[in-house]
């Protein structure tokens, strides 16, 4: 290579960083997109928040803990959102070489066989003689493109934050699953109550119908006295495989969201011992953008629509190349590597500027600032659902509250009067209507009881999952 072209690319190398312009100014994330307070809150500055509470502290049922941790190590859908991760941090490891000069090596060999009537091939003979030309080569070639416009600067911001945007959609996926394998697990926690209260008035309206029947045979009531009791009877019957059908369903959704194949799963708790705290803090809204995963990936979300239109402007600029080639090259084998008369080097910089696809470049630069401004909105529409969720977990755990004081006082009561109908019916003083009516009443007033409970406990769960909780 000669010395000037050896000068012209050594002065490239050393170039170390080369300060590149902005040429597209980044929008911010609305300032007013979220709100000073939850509704049904007081307005306060402490950020203080459940999600901040590891899923572990947070859900304290040994099974419940074992269901849960074994969905985070098997469940598919989470296997995959680790997997895209990967995926990502290569794609961010790759983009760092983007300012690295590309470096090729070549080594080639070929042969030329002319026309003996061409004008080469009349002159190949009286100049080598002979009849074929042969090349040999060995050459080195270096490409580098300047960052002037920021595109590759823009280009590794959007390969880094797309990284971290898959890091926060599997934190997304895991806050759903815990959320989901908790709420499955107090379902079945419910559907466990319900069949030990269906086979409860099975057995009472057994011995209501036994009573009756004694009554018949002494002509005290008719036939029909039988039929509505035994027919009430066969109701609480029927409720009996109607949720043991839906348990074995429930436990098999269980062992999908766990990874594993249907089976049955062990409940250590009942659903009414389950308590639920007094006071829980949920914090201010603006702590929804650090804590919440699909709350922030919307966030990177902007600020990959922000790279991409500073890289899709940069292409509307010129481009400054710098290439460099050097090598070996001889028509004869045996001077291959005979330097330096073999020696041979070329040096080009130049700039390029787009101009019959400057019109598509441009309608690129321009959706991307279209799908910028969509970024924004979507993010204002994940504040949006968050702070929703947020309000509608709270109004709900209050006035569950309210309905399960009320319902427990109706049971209590129901109770207490399906008791005194039956002491009073036994006694011939009540008609055996009042029975069956007061029984009746008890069962769908506790059933109804058991889905409030549950309600209750998934509420609180949705309030986890809807201040951020759950992935950590």
């Amino acid at each position: 290579m000669k010395t000037n072209q050896l000068k012209i690319v050594l002065a490239v190398l050393s170039v170390s960083t080369i300060i590149s312009c902005n040429v597209s100014k980044d929008t911010v994330l609305p300032t007013n997109a979220l709100p000073v307070s939850y509704r049904g809150t007081d307005v306060t500055t402490d950020s203080s928040s459940i999600a901040d509470i590891s899923w572990k502290n947070f859900y304290t049922d040994d099974a419940l803990q074992t269901l849960i941790d074994s969905a985070i190590t098997r469940n598919n859908d989470l296997q995959i959102a680790i997997k895209n991760i990967e995926i990502a941090q290569k794609k961010y490891t790759q983009s760092k070489w983007n300012n690295v000069p590309r470096l090729d090596l070549a080594i080639s060999a070929s042969t030329t066989n002319p026309s003996d009537n061409s004008f080469t091939g009349k002159n190949l003979g009286q100049a080598l003689g002979q009849q074929h030309l042969d090349d040999y080569s060995t050459s080195l070639s270096l490409s580098w493109e300047a960052d002037i416009w920021g595109k590759i600067k823009n280009q590794n911001k959007e390969a880094f934050v797309s990284y971290l945007q898959s890091a926060e959609v599997s934190k997304a996926v895991k806050t759903t699953l815990v959320a989901d394998v908790s709420k499955g697990y107090y379902n079945l926690l419910m559907l466990d109550s319900q069949l030990a209260i269906a086979k409860k008035n099975v057995q009472l309206n057994d011995s209501t119908t036994t009573i009756i029947k004694l009554q018949y045979n002494s002509g005290l009531v008719s036939s029909l006295a039988i039929q509505q009791s035994e027919a009430l009877q066969l109701n609480a019957q029927q409720l009996v495989p109607k949720l043991e059908q839906n348990i074995a369903i429930q436990e098999n959704a269980l062992s999908v969201l766990t990874g594993d194949f249907p089976n049955s799963k062990v409940r250590t708790a009942l659903i009414n011992n389950i308590q639920i705290k007094d006071s829980l803090a949920v914090g201010i809204p603006s702590s929804l953008v650090r804590r919440r995963p699909d709350v922030h990936s919307a966030e990177l979300a902007l600020q990959i629509a922000n790279g991409r239109v500073g890289v899709s402007k940069a292409n509307l600029y010129p481009t400054l190349k710098i290439t460099a080639q050097g090598g070996l090259n001889s028509f004869e084998s045996s001077n291959w590597f005979n330097m330096p008369a073999s020696l041979f080097g070329t040096a080009l910089g130049g700039l390029t500027q787009p101009l019959l696809n400057n019109k598509k470049l441009r309608t690129n630069y321009n959706i991307a600032i279209i799908e910028r401004d969509k970024a924004v909105i979507q993010f204002r529409q994940a504040v949006l659902i968050a702070v929703s969720e947020v309000a509608d977990a709270l109004v709900k755990l209050d006035k569950l509250q309210e309905q399960i004081d009320f319902l427990q006082q109706r049971v209590t009561i129901l109770n207490k009067a399906t008791f005194n109908a039956n002491l009073l019916f036994k006694n011939g003083m009540a008609d055996y209507l009042e029975v069956l009516t007061a029984q009746a009443n008890v069962l769908q007033a506790e059933l109804e009881l058991a889905n409030l409970k549950r309600e209750q406990l998934s509420n609180n769960t949705e309030l986890y999952k809807a201040l951020g909780g759950g992935w950590q």
